[in-house]
């Protein structure tokens, strides 16, 4: 039986798969390379797939052989997500959809969406190179009569945020918005901050969420009180942009 609980053993994939190195080429394969292999292969044999465990392992030795290795690249990541969605499917509905694919634009507004549904009063979305997309592409899915707060950072905000900003608050003046931004260089994280009680961590910025790479958006159940009280504190520093 596996020791790793199927929560653990989704986001544990999830990471895998966002930090996973090219496999092109015809050059012999990197210490990268074989040192990601064999992670991804450990956490295989955690999951007790068997089939997968199969798969992976002939997937595996046809990286090592150039002729074959675009299949084998394509059968070893057929494995790992088999394995991704048996292990999201046994985990609790709070971390379903964490993980999300690179050019999964649809998935990205869930996972995102979901969190903002759980809000009751207060939504505080924390970015240092946040852009509009934060309000045309998120902001529909805030609730009604919930304040949504944005932070950013005065050294790398982009310019697109105020405008849309007050666009926004012109159109929708019954909505709670205030965007403010913190001084330079002093937000290094992304985050998602709901009602003062939960904390979740994002691994990329709203505008580029899994258009390039693979992204997950974590629950920091552990350290939550620590982020949210790091945050608001900046948010009381901050200037008021819009």
């Amino acid at each position: 039986m596996s020791a790793l609980a199927p929560e653990d053993l989704y986001r544990r994939l999830g990471r895998l798969l966002e930090e996973c190195p090219a496999f092109g080429g015809i050059a012999p394969l990197s210490v990268e390379q074989l040192k990601w292999v064999g992670r991804a292969e450990a956490l295989v044999v955690e999951s007790n797939d068997l089939m997968a465990q199969a798969e992976f392992a002939t997937a595996r030795s046809s990286l090592a052989r150039p002729t074959m290795r675009a299949d084998g690249y394509e059968n070893l990541m057929m494995s790992l997500y088999r394995v991704l969605g048996r292990a999201e499917l046994a985990s609790p509905p709070a971390a379903q959809g964490a993980f999300i694919p690179v050019g999964n634009s649809f998935d990205a507004y869930a996972a995102v969406a979901k969190i903002f549904a759980s809000a009751t009063a207060d939504i505080f979305v924390v970015d240092p190179y946040m852009d509009d997309t934060t309000l045309l592409d998120f902001a529909g899915a805030v609730p009604d009569n919930v304040a949504l707060r944005l932070l950013s950072d005065d050294a790398t905000v982009r310019a697109a945020l105020g405008p849309a900003a007050t666009k926004w608050k012109a159109q929708y003046p019954q909505r709670k918005l205030e965007v403010r931004l913190a001084p330079a260089r002093v937000l290094h994280d992304r985050a998602i901050l709901i009602d003062g009680k939960e904390a979740w961590t994002v691994t990329q910025s709203l505008k580029d969420l899994a258009k390039r790479s693979p992204a997950e958006i974590v629950l920091a159940a552990d350290i939550a009180a620590l982020k949210i009280t790091a945050y608001e504190q900046i948010w009381s520093n901050a200037g008021v942009l819009v």
